[in-house]
């Protein structure tokens, strides 16, 4: 099992490419089960998700075919993958495939707008609380699906079609947005969705649906409206730059010192998190196809934060961020509201000398001077990454255990690392 090392302590200097968001590219390759025709996404990033997706769309019958880099593209260019879904051989998406990653149950909203039919395994993934199916059964529901729960699949039928709906989330839900959305499109007659998810991510799925002739109007907003129409088409679609790993090297950033363009990303995806880190002692400037970031002279300062949905911070970068509040001046308070179970990094980062204490759904982090260099273990991706960051700024040697996490959700970081000065590599083993 593959380990990470690294000898903390260089700054970063240079540019890190921000690839496309692993969270955006996932209900787009989803999407193409809709129509018959190709869709063709371009800046796929390289990921362990996206390839377990393909085997899953393989598996129900989905051509693929990956584009390789053009001439004079750098190792981080995102690739173009082409899908046809026109020849679907099977709407049953299997246990030993779905278990492998929590999104890969979307399938089951283009399945069941199209068909008619699709049986699709309870999800798996990251172990991060409960994160329940049921809003996104409650949605397929009001679009008129007979739902069954059987032998750990649900299955959903709409012999006669689905039928627009007024859907009412009791919470803000980005997978339950993602499938009503989906499932809309085909559904005859309108359907709007109140208290949608206003990610990014959301927005960037209904531009792609429209392109491939998709009614949508509202995305972005709480409130979305589709029109039904009787089929879709092929489209081509570039996903937008992944935030949460913007994020993430802005707040590495943050941690080591140094000067690093963020290029080939959007400071509007994540406005909330750069205003936090500009309250933390970061300097971030927006640049054209970019943002710079560097960490002014006042040292690491304290910020309570509280996650949120967008447009507020990212339970995504959660970890990376009580990772950077470890060496603040001062102590810090980080509330999640998102996920139950979301602090399983804690006790990692206190192997390296962080000063954390939980209370309920709080983590109150007071900074320290130094953290120091020592063995530790991936819990889930996120926490993986954060460790990635608190282990540039140890004293001493950090191995990271477990990376497999890092390469479900984050292309080539050694090498990104590596290339603006940080002492890091990876251990085959």
């Amino acid at each position: 099992m593959d380990r990470i090392r690294i000898r903390g302590g260089a700054p970063l200097t240079g540019t890190i490419p921000i690839s496309g968001a692993k969270n955006a590219a996932l209900p787009l390759m989803i999407a193409s089960l809709l129509t018959e025709e190709t869709l063709e996404l371009a800046n796929v990033p390289r990921l362990a998700d996206i390839s377990s997706l393909l085997r899953i769309m393989s598996n129900l019958g989905v051509d693929h075919m990956i584009a390789g880099r053009r001439p004079g593209e750098s190792t981080e260019t995102g690739q173009t993958i082409r899908l046809s879904a026109k020849s679907i051989i099977d709407t049953c998406a299997p246990y030993e495939l779905v278990s492998t990653m929590r999104a890969s149950f979307w399938v089951i909203a283009p399945l069941l707008a199209r068909f008619g039919h699709a049986r699709v395994s309870m999800p798996g993934g990251c172990a991060i609380g409960t994160r329940p199916v049921d809003l996104l059964i409650m949605a397929l529901a009001k679009l008129g699906a007979a739902i069954e729960i059987d032998g750990g699949y649900v299955v959903a039928t709409a012999a006669k079609g689905l039928k627009g709906a007024e859907i009412d989330f009791p919470k803000v839900t980005v997978g339950g947005t993602h499938v009503a959305l989906m499932a809309a499109t085909l559904a005859e007659g309108t359907t709007v969705i109140r208290n949608a998810a206003r990610e990014p991510e959301v927005v960037d799925l209904a531009e792609c649906l429209v392109k491939m002739g998709a009614k949508v109007q509202g995305a972005g907003t709480s409130e979305i409206a589709v029109e039904g129409v009787s089929r879709l088409g092929g489209a081509t679609h570039e996903v937008l730059p992944d935030r949460i790993e913007t994020g993430t090297y802005a707040m590495a950033v943050a941690m080591t010192g140094g000067d690093i363009m963020l290029a080939n990303t959007r400071p509007e995806l994540l406005q909330f998190a750069l205003d936090v880190l500009g309250q933390a002692g970061a300097d971030v400037t927006p640049t054209v196809g970019g943002i710079r970031v560097r960490r002014n002279g006042n040292g690491i300062q304290p910020v309570d934060v509280t996650t949120d949905p967008f447009p507020g911070f990212p339970t995504d970068l959660q970890a990376q961020f009580m990772a950077l509040m470890t060496r603040a001046n001062g102590t810090s308070r980080i509330r999640e509201t998102i996920f139950e179970n979301r602090f399983m990094h804690v006790q990692e980062l206190a192997r390296l000398g962080a000063r954390i204490r939980l209370d309920g759904d709080s983590a109150y982090v007071e900074g320290v001077p130094t953290l120091k260099g020592a063995p530790v273990m991936a819990t889930d991706l996120r926490a993986s990454v954060s460790l990635v960051i608190a282990g540039l700024a140890a004293e001493g040697e950090t191995t990271i255990n477990r990376v497999y996490h890092l390469d479900r959700g984050f292309e080539a970081l050694e090498t990104k690392l590596a290339r603006c000065g940080a002492d890091i590599e990876r251990l085959r083993g």
